[in-house]
């Protein structure tokens, strides 16, 4: 076969037809997912796609648009790279449990677990803490398996067990057991960051180090390089308490302020949410902001605007906790497909070739 052959589009007959038990259990699976939000007494809310400010992450990338107002005046808006702003803005309106499916956009993405739309499921708990959200976690993913019928999540050959309970490992044990770097001997106890600390603790196991990289490029080097490779085989993995520099948007930690209350979830290496205990001081808020986007500037040479009525919100908004699950990555790992493309009932057209 020519290896340049282009492939046969999603909506032809032969495709559809492959990918459609796949799609099948997409909707199964969203509608067990409902069901469990209401069972817990979460309301289902719908947020706008267009924004001031898509979000303020340094490596997050938007679709720009612009508005024209009834007089034909331009205003710039972003389509959200996720709906945790206007969430969290409900959430000072007096919410209490809210849960959403967004259609979500992110530029720069595009793979077989990226896709440049995709599907966000976020839900938030007024009152309650992160550790709230772990069991979550474990009960919708032993859900969506048992809703198709399945013993194990799979992807790429890995396994994981959803009904095994959850391996939880601090960020910095990570680092340790599968690096062999002592990460928070890099990080004071006011958050700042030793670049030349970590780097030198990198060449010490042999790790690449550039003169231009930055403490956080080193620090996700040796995450993606040597710790999530080991995430989520046999059972599933919660990797807790991250560097509160890599927290843009959740509380330092009670027990150690150098980290923050974050976890990420994985099953057979996969990222699959990022749950927050959420910060709710706004001063610091717009700190961590400025910082990102200080760092965006830096690498890409562009900026995003700071979102004031978000800021503003977080005055009002009360002590709660929050996360955000790739809804695609979970399907496609419960009912076995190879890319996310496979999971998703109309792809993005193919662009850039």
């Amino acid at each position: 076969m020519n290896s340049s052959a282009k492939a046969s589009p999603w909506w032809t007959p032969s495709v559809h037809a492959d990918r459609r038990a796949f799609l099948l259990g997409r909707n199964a699976i969203q509608a067990a997912l409902r069901g469990f939000f209401a069972r817990e007494d979460f309301i289902e809310v719908d947020t706008a796609v267009l924004q001031v400010s898509p979000g303020n992450e340094a490596h997050l990338h938007a679709f720009a648009t612009e508005a024209l107002t009834t007089d034909g005046q331009k205003a710039p808006f972003y389509l959200h790279t996720s709906p945790e702003f206007a969430c969290k803005k409900l959430l000072a309106a007096g919410e209490e449990r809210i849960s959403c499916f967004a259609h979500v956009y992110r530029n720069r993405e595009r793979g077989p677990l990226h896709h440049p739309e995709f599907t966000m499921l976020e839900w938030y708990r007024a009152g309650e803490s992160y550790e709230s959200l772990m069991m979550d976690c474990v009960r919708i993913l032993a859900l969506a398996a048992e809703t198709v019928k399945t013993g194990t999540l799979a992807y790429r050959g890995g396994e994981s067990d959803p009904f095994a309970g959850p391996e939880r490992i601090s960020v910095a044990e990570a680092f340790e057991r599968h690096a062999g770097i002592d990460l928070l001997a890099s990080v004071a106890a006011d958050g700042s960051t030793d670049r030349d600390h970590l780097a030198a603790e990198m060449k010490r196991v042999c790790m690449r180090v550039a003169d231009d990289d930055g403490w956080a490029d080193l620090f996700s080097r040796v995450l993606v390089e040597k710790i999530e490779p080991h995430l989520g085989f046999g059972r599933i993995t919660i990797l807790d308490e991250y560097p509160v520099s890599e927290a843009a948007l959740a509380r330092p930690s009670a027990r150690d302020p150098r980290v923050a209350e974050r976890f990420e979830l994985y099953a057979c290496g996969v990222e699959l949410a990022n749950g927050f205990g959420e910060l709710t001081n706004a001063g610091e808020q717009r700190r961590r902001f400025e910082v990102e986007m200080a760092e965006k500037a830096r690498v890409y040479g562009e900026t995003y605007p700071l979102d004031e009525d978000f800021l503003a919100a977080l005055s009002l908004m009360p002590e709660a906790s929050g996360i955000a699950l790739g809804f695609d990555r979970l399907v496609m790992l419960a009912t076995g497909a190879a890319r996310i493309d496979q999971v998703l009932w109309a792809p993005v057209a193919e662009y850039g070739r």
